[in-house]
């Protein structure tokens, strides 16, 4: 392939491949063209232009493909454009003639289209530039289409459609010709030639006049045509001719007018002629009359469908603002329409209709208008709704009955008011709360109107009119509960009127089904739907003309009300269950009466009654299947489909015998002598069978009038769709008619009863279906056959998914026989079916001879067959078998399969036979997986000569290839990166045939086209080039193919994960190189997505969109922050009233009136000037909001800066006043969810920069400044109308405010207080006081997001500066006496809600303080988010008041109702308060340990932190203290726990936390123990057992039992955690490595040391005993904490856990359990071993200063064990030694003072071995001094410790010693004195040992002055330096010797300071 790419064709390299190959070879050098001609340099081309034209030309008769040809045309054209035109003409004349050329051999036919091609793509190019000679060409190519073949008629017509607009008005003489030639194609047999046609119509009318204004009847007529029998395509391109012709005759182009003086159309005149195409179809006014006096045919479903695709062009087309303009008209007209009886002569013509105009309004009114438009729309539609309403009530009213056509009024008006509610409903819907202003407005009067369509006589539009007020109510919660309230009293009223009755019902039911759509839900009250329901029931016999009615409506709100869900249900069943016994008969007896007498009419009562009881059956089944009553429906008669299908079969296994028979009967029309289908083949067909049985129509935007299945759902088919679910995806409930639905729920039973059925009736059914099929004729047999195949393939479904077999040999023949006798079935459907059977089959048998056996009867049959059905049946079946077998089991038969396939698809002669081989192929490939690797070449030659042949009309074929080649880079998958020759061709293959399909005409083959790309993509990132891709993708943003729309965004969602920033850069690109025609503009693709997500409906879509713009944001938005947010910000501010504009600054405000014209959201019309674009919609809005936050989440996770001020970028923190006034906007809105997004934004501002300083204002935070904004975004949320969840986001953000520390002046902080202030009086309220529009649940969510806001201010107060708390507790202060009754209130009734299900009984029956019996599941979860902080409040607040003592007398007086109060004459009031202690004490912990057990891995590390802190603050208390000392098994609970939690949550937080619960339990436990031997001391016994402490005599601590236990298990497990050296196991496991001690982070280090002081604080809980159990691991880990933890540092500062390690060997060896006699041996034993174990421990990084500290206090705390003890006194030397020649001269120094503890020790057993061994070294080290003097303070401060420690030794000696002692001491110190000359140049160090020794020397004189002076008389040299050294000192100034004097004191504090003094 690399060598097609040059400028000049290869021709040598041509010449040496293959024939096969050439095509391939050719097309990749035409694209490597293609993209070359226009980036090379002019002179090159011009050089070999006259090469390149013969090598072009030479091709044209080559008999180019399809696709070579386009690509042959455009570079001949591009060439000429580019190079010299000199030899055009000649290349033109040279095409005219092929053109004109005689032959019309099959073989000559692609070198004719390529030269027609050609032809084409000159005139496209160059226009004008070829000057006159276009007649010639044009009658040239008129010419030839007369005599041409379809393929041929298609290339021409494109041809024509260049040359036209190429020429534009210059052409203007052909016109006509033009038109007179083509108009009669319109109605070709080809569809590929009408879809050509009409584009070549929409391309002259833009410039022949004649068009749209004489011709403008006949083009009407034409199209109307053309569009019988017509497909989808053709449908499209029609309706785009006739909407775009019609919208130009009403407002022509300028230049036309201009030119020719032209009469233009009305809009009345436009819209007549639009609807005879509606009404009268193609036949329009030419019929005779006859015809047109007996009604004639109904008009064609396509023609109605292509009509209505051409009213939404033309309206789309004239644009938004003529929308608006001319709303009312356009209404009444399509209102019109559908009350015309042509437009509804049959009920499902009607229906149908219905839905074609409603699609007219949807996608007119729904995407053009924004939304203040769309509200004076809604307000159109209210108005035409009560005109119809006056017009009935006049009619009904009319008893005279003087007005007889009255009566057919009535009946149309019902389908005006089905269209018009249900636009309304769509519209109120999706404007969602922006439609406030609709409903509230008294002059439009919305819900007025609607509900007096109520009392329409006819149920159509009562249901409509009930389905429009669920949406009203679905979009704007506030209104359900007024709404039921208002049907419900209605109906009470009116109780004598079938009509309301029937109508209130629908509208209660309606209401109560859309309640599980509203968040917030309903009263519970509000259930009182109940006892109507009852009623009307009951009175239904009273008064026969109202039965029928009452009856209906009765079942209808009872099977409403079970959508409720159980928790409501409960509280109905026994009435229920008793309703429903009354309706059937009880016994045999009672049924053989019934029958036997009644007539027609009770009989019609009886049945709707029982029909309605199943309906209630089925409803409760759907929604409250947990419920055990489930089992008691069993013991009624009659079991509908629907609730069976729901109940496990197991329930009514002894009917399957008569069950089956009905089931069949029904669907083997039995007794039916309608031919009536099942709807559910498709949906269990498979969904990629789709391209065969053309049901992609289903997903398109078109989707809700293309759905050409026959059959039509409507409300009025079902009413009790009204208050079930909506399907997925659908608008409004679609119920089918009542034929088609039993059928539907017939099959669907029989797949879920045929796997429990024997095999003997299985057998005996699938020969009944043979039987049936054989019997039938004709039509009829179609349709049994149909139903049947559905069935079988339903319970082929069901056995799979049950995973049963089909049964023994002779079941599996049967059904064999039965499939394989469909696959020859003419209809395409069936044949389907047959194949998805088979493959079931095969599924369900799973044996490899039954799988053989079929696949060789399709080989053989495909050997054979020649015609076309059978081969399109049977290599489905094969495709089939691979797919449900899967690629190992039918790999045996790959080989043949692949073979055969291969061959059919090739057979040319059919395009079907193609279509079917390739797609059962790619079915094979996708199946075989890797086992398919060796078939991939052959066949990927196969797809490319394909796609280079196959005409591109056979768009399926096209499709199937596609799909081909998507399974096959799946297959290769990613081996494609690699670059080995062979992997290099199957690239390179894969990428051609990309290109040719994304050239490809037909949209679904462009969308295979990129989702091969994208597979391309996933394995070979490299090798999918970009740049070109990605403005593709973006041209492909505004196709009108909603399938190739999702194709692209998906594609891009892909590549924006990896190179977002690379696609946006192409995407921009794109932009400056287009000209007008595209969309994007300076916002980028970014831009283009937001834009999308206003106009487009689809779900996948719309996620896609959100995802793409989701990956783009994460990985752009930091760099290119302004951009970003300006983005954003554009979103929200988009009033709903301007049209959406890129915000200029103020001062070009006359910019701003002119339009811009490219803004970036375009309607969907191609034209520019017809998109006036629409303010983003609320949805955006949200969107956008959402994206803020995440973009202040990634600017904090990027950089901390983005919160700093000083350091100026393009931080966030310079947008701040936009973030706020975004947040703000947002918070404001009329949209309840804009509204909590921007709440949600506001509240991350508020954390994030809460403390980011303003530089110009020290001491000032930067925002500060807003915080009028933010009491002003706050406020709205607290009013009366505004729902509770914002109320209670409200209220989160209120606490975050107040609490984030940035205003502290309390009058500030006021404004927003209040508003919580306000809010506490409504929780105080208490229940019920105020009238309810949403369920209790919302209440109680709102007042626990009071109190836990509340709660948050309150524990703020710990965390503020002293400047913030003060206010803060001035606010908080008088409320607390009642926020801590409320929240104590609030714990125990989260305690009870925690309460496992078996305690369900102890629950209080009328609920808590702020729940409700009835929401207790919804409330569980609103406790569960808020308990947390109000804990540690509650806590705070017990702690603080020592358990509230000091409220407990107006306590008594004022208990809350809920809190159980005392028996009366309680004791006295003391044992109250002990007792109130107890239980609060009890809920805290209570409360706590349960969470703390098992916190749900969801739950935020938040509220664990609450919880321990909480615990925490509460231990602090004495009262709480004494509690859990008292009951030790509570102290072990929670220790146990504790534990527990250490191991499922990691963060160093939390187990901080952790170890200061566990401290303040220790605490208690010591303090308790203390008080009871205090008092046991005063009563004088002296050793009881209690008050020992753990362990007793015997030192046993029993597990479960032992606080002590406990304690040590937790922090062993802590201690191991952080330092897994300690654990012996590991150093024994043959894999250790030893590690090398690692200096602990900073928050490990903080455990490490609180555990090692907890540690040490436990022996003091045992008795002596049981000390001596725990001592030997208490030492072990503390020692062994010690040594690990002890390193150097840099600063020379002692790790924490090294001074806790210290403190804790302190603390245990003086503890006074060491003196007790009984363990003395014991106890000398675990010193000495604790102390060799410090000794043995040496490394070379080792801290040695911690090491001697610890040491010399086990020397001086544990002296009586120690003395004597040789080895361990060696050792100990040993380290005093290395201390003293350290080369650290702080370890010196710290050595020194060590040792002087050690030599002072009272006991001079211990110490007079160390002076003997380490006096001598020390006088050495310090004599040395003189010759090495000191150069640094460190070693100046060594010596001076040294000189201390001799003069220590000087003063202990005895006097007879002194003078030996002092003839040490003096010369050593003379001897560092400097000489008079010396001294002045002297360093600073030196000079300050010279005064050191002065001054000791001058100190020790007089102390000792005998032996002071023999040792200076003894030597005469040290005389004289130390008289000349006082001499100096004397002699320099009095000042500096009072300097010098201060000096040494402060020398002589030691630098290393411990943290704790252990000494």
């Amino acid at each position: 392939m690399e060598l097609a790419h040059s400028l000049l064709l290869n021709e040598d390299a041509l010449a040496q491949i293959t024939e096969a190959k050439r095509p391939v070879f050719i097309f990749e050098w035409l694209r490597f063209l293609d993209k070359v001609l226009v980036a090379a340099n002019k002179v090159d081309v011009k050089e070999k232009q006259k090469k390149l034209v013969e090598q072009l030309t030479g091709l044209i008769s080559s008999a180019p493909g399809p696709p070579t040809r386009k690509l042959l045309a455009k570079n001949l054209a591009t060439l000429y454009s580019i190079g010299d035109t000199f030899t055009v003409f000649q290349t033109l004349d040279k095409c005219n003639d092929i053109i004109k050329s005689k032959d019309d051999t099959p073989a000559y036919l692609p070198t004719k289209l390529a030269a027609v091609a050609c032809v084409g793509a000159f005139y496209d190019k160059m226009g004008r530039m070829l000057g006159s000679s276009f007649p010639d060409t044009i009658n040239n190519l008129l010419k030839a289409l007369k005599s041409a073949e379809s393929q041929g008629r298609g290339e021409i017509l494109l041809s024509l459609q260049k040359v036209l607009s190429g020429l534009g008005g210059a052409a203007a003489s052909c016109h006509r010709d033009i038109y007179k030639n083509a108009r009669s194609l319109l109605t070709d047999r080809s569809m590929a030639v009408r879809c050509m046609v009409a584009k070549c119509l929409l391309e002259l009318q833009n410039e022949a006049v004649f068009m749209w204004t004489t011709e403008l009847e006949n083009i009407a007529t034409l199209c109307f045509k053309a569009l019988e029998g017509s497909n989808y395509g053709v449908r499209v391109a029609v309706a785009k001719l006739l909407g775009t012709v019609m919208a130009t005759a009403l407002m022509p182009k300028q230049a036309a007018v201009m030119r020719q003086n032209v009469k233009r159309a009305t809009l009345e005149e436009v819209l007549e002629l639009m609807a005879t195409g509606f009404l009268r179809g193609g036949s329009g006014f030419l019929k005779s009359g006859g015809e047109m006096l007996k009604g004639g045919g109904s008009v064609s479903r396509e023609v109605r469908v292509g009509v209505t695709q051409a009213y939404v062009v033309f309206v789309t087309t004239l644009g938004g603002q003529w929308l608006e303009r001319n709303f009312a008209t356009f209404l009444s007209h399509v209102l019109d329409l559908v009350s015309h009886p042509r437009a509804t002569q049959t009920h499902v013509e009607a229906v149908y209709s219905r839905r074609c105009v409603s699609f007219m309004l949807r996608a007119t009114l729904g995407g053009l208008l924004g939304e203040k438009a769309q509200i004076a729309a809604g307000k159109e539609i209210c108005q035409a709704i009560s005109k119809q309403m006056r017009a009935v009530e006049a009619v009904v009213n009319d008893i005279s009955g003087e007005n007889k056509a009255g009566a057919a009024d009535v009946s149309a008006s019902q389908h005006v008011m089905v269209c018009a509610l249900k636009e309304l409903g769509s519209l109120v819907q999706s404007l969602s709360a922006t439609a406030s202003p609709l409903i509230q407005e008294p002059s439009i009067g919305l819900l007025e109107t609607v509900t007096s369509v109520l009392l329409h006589p006819s149920m159509a539009a009562r249901l409509a009119a009930a389905w429009c007020l669920r949406c009203v109510a679905v979009a704007l919660p506030y209104q359900l509960t007024p709404l039921l309230d208002r049907c419900a009293e209605r109906i009470n009223n009116l109780k004598s009127s079938p009509e309301a009755v029937s109508g209130y019902s629908f509208a209660m039911a309606a209401l109560l089904g859309g309640v599980h759509q509203c968040p917030l839900g309903i009263p519970h009250s509000k259930g009182k739907v109940m006892s109507i329901a009852e009623d009307l029931l009951r009175t239904a016999a009273q008064n026969s003309r109202l039965s029928l009615q009452r009856t209906q409506a009765g079942w209808l709100l009872l099977g409403a009300l079970m959508t409720l869900g159980p928790s409501l249900v409960r509280y109905h069943l026994p009435k229920m269950l008793l309703l429903w016994r009354n309706v059937f008969p009880r016994s045999q007896k009672e049924l053989e009466a019934e029958k036997a007498r009644g007539d027609s009419f009770t009989w019609q009562v009886t049945l709707e009654g029982r029909a309605g009881a199943l309906c209630a059956m089925r409803s409760f089944v759907a929604h409250c299947p947990e419920h055990d009553c489930v089992r008691k429906i069993k013991n009624l008669k009659l079991r509908l489909y629907d609730i069976l299908a729901l109940l496990p079969p197991k329930t009514y296994e002894g009917s399957f015998n008569a069950l089956l028979r009905e089931l069949v009967a029904e669907f083997t029309l039995t007794d039916n002598s309608a031919n009536t289908t099942t709807s559910l083949l498709r949906s269990l067909c498979h969904y990629d069978d789709s391209v065969l049985m053309g049901s992609w129509l289903q997903e398109t935007d078109h989707k809700s009038i293309e759905d050409q299945v026959n059959f039509l759902g409507s409300l009025e088919h079902d009413p009790s769709s009204i208050y079930l679910r909506v399907p997925v995806g659908e608008a409004i409930p679609g119920p089918l008619p009542l034929g088609v639905s039993v059928i539907d729920a017939s099959v669907a039973l029989f797949g879920v009863v045929f796997p429990h059925v024997s095999f003997k009736h299985r057998l005996q059914m699938l020969d009944h279906f043979a039987e049936c099929i054989k019997q039938a004729k004709g039509v009829r047999q179609q349709a049994v056959q149909l139903n049947i195949f559905t069935a079988v393939l339903s319970a082929l479904k069901g056995l799979a998914e049950n995973k049963s077999t089909l049964g023994p040999e002779e079941v599996r023949k049967s059904a064999l026989a039965l499939v394989m006798g469909a696959l020859d079935n003419p209809n395409p459907i069936l044949r389907c079916a047959a194949g998805e059977a088979l493959g079931r089959m095969a599924q369900v048998v799973g044996e490899a001879t039954f799988i053989a056996r079929m696949a060789q009867t399709s080989f053989d049959k495909l050997k054979s067959a020649r015609d076309v059905v059978s081969r399109t049946g049977h290599s489905l079946a094969l495709g089939c078998l691979h797919r449900y077998v899967g690629g190992i089991g039918s790999g045996q038969h790959l080989k043949t399969s692949v073979s055969i396939l291969l061959a059919l698809a090739q057979d040319g002669s059919s395009h079907e036979v193609q279509t079917w081989a390739l797609h059962s192929l790619a079915l094979i490939v996708d199946s075989s997986g890797p086992m398919y690797r060796g078939y991939v070449e052959p066949t990927l030659s196969l797809v490319l000569t394909l796609l280079l042949t196959v005409p591109p009309s056979h768009t399926e074929v096209h499709q199937c290839l596609g799909r081909c080649l998507g399974a096959l880079i799946t297959t290769v998958g990613p081996e494609l990166q690699g670059n080995g020759a062979t992997i290099s061709t199957i690239r390179s293959s894969c990428l051609v045939g990309c290109a040719i399909m994304q050239d490809h005409s037909d949209s679904l083959v462009q969308a295979a086209a990129i989702s091969c790309l994208q597979q391309l993509h996933m394995f070979a990132p490299r090798h999918v080039n970009l740049s070109s891709l990605v403005p593709c993708l973006c041209v492909h943003l505004c196709s009108s193919h909603l399938l190739l729309r999702r194709a692209a965004v998906a594609c891009l969602r892909q590549l924006a994960q990896r190179e977002a920033a690379e696609v946006c850069e192409y995407a921009m690109s794109l932009a400056k190189r287009a000209g007008d025609n595209l969309n994007i503009t300076e916002t980028g693709l970014e831009g283009v997505l937001f834009g999308m997500l206003d106009r487009e409906t689809d779900r996948k879509l719309c996620s896609d969109i959100h995802d793409t713009l989701g990956h783009m944001l994460s990985s752009l938005a930091v760099e290119k922050l302004s951009h970003w947010l300006k983005l954003c910000k554009d979103v929200l501010a988009a009033t709903t009233a301007v049209t959406f504009e890129v915000e200029k600054d103020e001062e070009d405000s006359e910019k701003k009136d002119e339009m811009d014209d490219d803004t970036m959201f375009t309607g969907l019309g191609e034209d520019d000037k017809s998109k006036p674009s629409v303010a983003p919609r609320w949805v955006t809005r949200v969107f956008a909001a959402d994206c803020l936050c995440r973009i202040i989440l990634l600017c904090e996770n990027a950089d901390k800066t983005h919160f700093d001020l000083a350091a100026a970028r393009d931080l966030l923190v310079l947008h701040l006043s936009d973030l706020i006034r975004m947040a703000f906007m947002a918070a404001t809105d009329h949209s309840n969810q804009l509204r909590m997004a921007g709440l949600q934004a506001l509240e991350d501002i508020i954390k994030k920069f809460a403390s980011v300083p303003e530089p110009e204002f020290p001491g000032h935070v930067i925002l500060e400044q807003y915080q009028a904004n933010v009491g002003a975004a706050l406020r709205p949320a607290f009013s009366p109308d505004t729902p509770s969840d914002i109320t209670a986001k409200a209220c989160q953000v209120c606490s975050t405010w107040i609490g984030s520390g940035v205003v502290s002046d309390l009058n500030d902080l006021r404004r927003v207080h209040n508003l919580l202030v306000s809010s506490l009086d409504k929780v105080q309220a208490g229940k019920g006081s105020s009238s309810q529009l949403y369920s209790e649940s919302a209440t109680t969510m709102e007042k626990l997001a009071v109190l836990k806001a509340w709660a948050e201010v309150r524990l703020k107060t710990l965390t503020r500066a002293p400047s913030c708390v003060y206010s803060l507790i001035t606010l908080v202060q008088p409320e607390l006496p009642s926020l801590s009754r409320l929240w104590l209130a609030m714990l125990r009734d989260y305690a009870l809600l925690t309460l496992p299900a078996e305690f369900s009984s102890q629950l209080p029956s009328e609920g808590g303080a702020f729940y409700t019996p009835e929401t207790i599941d919804t409330a569980r979860l609103h406790y569960r988010s808020s308990w947390a902080p109000v804990l540690h409040a509650v806590a705070l607040w017990l702690s603080s008041t020592g358990f509230g003592a000091d409220e407990e007398k107006e306590e008594a007086s004022s208990a809350p109702s809920k809190v159980p109060s005392l028996p009366q004459g309680s004791p006295s009031t003391i044992k109250t308060f002990e007792e109130s202690v107890k239980d609060r004490m009890h809920l805290m912990l209570g409360v706590s340990i349960e969470f703390l057990c098992f916190p749900r891995p969801e739950e935020p590390i938040e509220h664990v932190m609450s919880c321990l802190r909480a615990l925490c603050t509460l231990l602090e208390c004495p009262c709480a203290k004494t509690h859990i000392a008292e009951d030790q098994l509570l102290a072990v609970e929670l220790l146990n726990v504790l534990h527990r939690l250490l191991l499922t949550r990691d963060p160093p937080a939390v187990q901080l936390q952790v170890t200061a619960v566990v401290q303040e339990t220790i605490r208690a436990a010591q303090d308790h123990l203390q008080r009871r031997r205090t008092s046991k001391e005063e009563e004088g016994e002296k050793d009881s057992q209690s008050i020992q402490g753990e362990g007793g005599d015997t030192g046993e601590l029993v597990p479960g039992k032992s606080l002590v236990f406990a304690a040590m298990e937790l922090l062993v497990f802590i201690l191991v955690r952080h330092l897994p050296q300690l654990n012996t196991r590991v150093k024994e496991s043959p894999s250790h490595v030893p590690l090398r001690p690692q200096r602990l982070p900073e928050e490990s280090a903080r455990l490490v040391a609180n555990t090692v002081s907890i540690l040490a604080e436990l022996p003091s809980l045992c008795s002596p005993a049981g000390s001596m159990t725990i001592l030997p691991t208490v030492l072990f880990l503390i020692t062994g904490v010690l040594r690990e933890t002890a390193l150097k540092t840099s600063d020379n500062s002692v790790p924490l856990p090294v001074s806790a390690a210290l403190q804790g060997i302190k603390t245990i060896i003086t503890s006074p359990l060491a003196r007790a006699e009984s363990n003395q041996t014991q106890w000398t034993g675990l010193v000495r071993s604790s102390l060799a174990s410090v000794l043995e421990y040496s490394q070379p990084d080792t801290d040695e200063v911690s090491m001697l500290t610890a040491i010399t206090l086990f020397l001086l705390s544990a002296s009586s064990e120690l003395v004597g003890v040789t080895v361990l006194q060696k050792g100990c030397m040993e380290r005093f030694k290395n201390g003293l020649n350290s080369s650290d001269p702080g370890v010196q120094a710290r050595c020194y003072q060590l040792l002087l503890s050690v030599f002072q020790h009272s006991s001079r057993a211990l110490s007079t071995p160390y002076i003997h061994a380490l006096a001598p070294l020390m006088v050495e080290k310090l004599k040395a001094v003189e010759r090495k003097r000191p150069g640094t303070a460190a070693e100046l401060q060594a010596v001076q410790e040294g000189i201390r420690v001799l003069e220590n030794l000087v003063s202990m000696g005895e006097e007879q010693n002194r003078v030996q002692l002092l003839a040490l001491l003096v010369p050593t110190l003379i001897s560092y004195l400097l000489g008079e000359n010396a001294i002045s140049s002297a360093p600073q160090v030196s000079k300050g040992l010279h005064d050191f020794a002065l001054q000791n020397l001058m100190r020790i004189g007089p102390l000792y002055p005998a032996a002071f002076k023999i040792v200076i008389g003894a030597a005469p040299e040290l005389k004289t330096r130390l008289e000349s050294a006082i001499r100096a000192n004397q002699a320099s100034s009095k000042a500096k010797a009072a300097a010098r004097q201060a000096q040494p004191t402060v020398q002589a504090a030691p630098t290393i300071k411990l943290k704790t003094n252990f000494f």
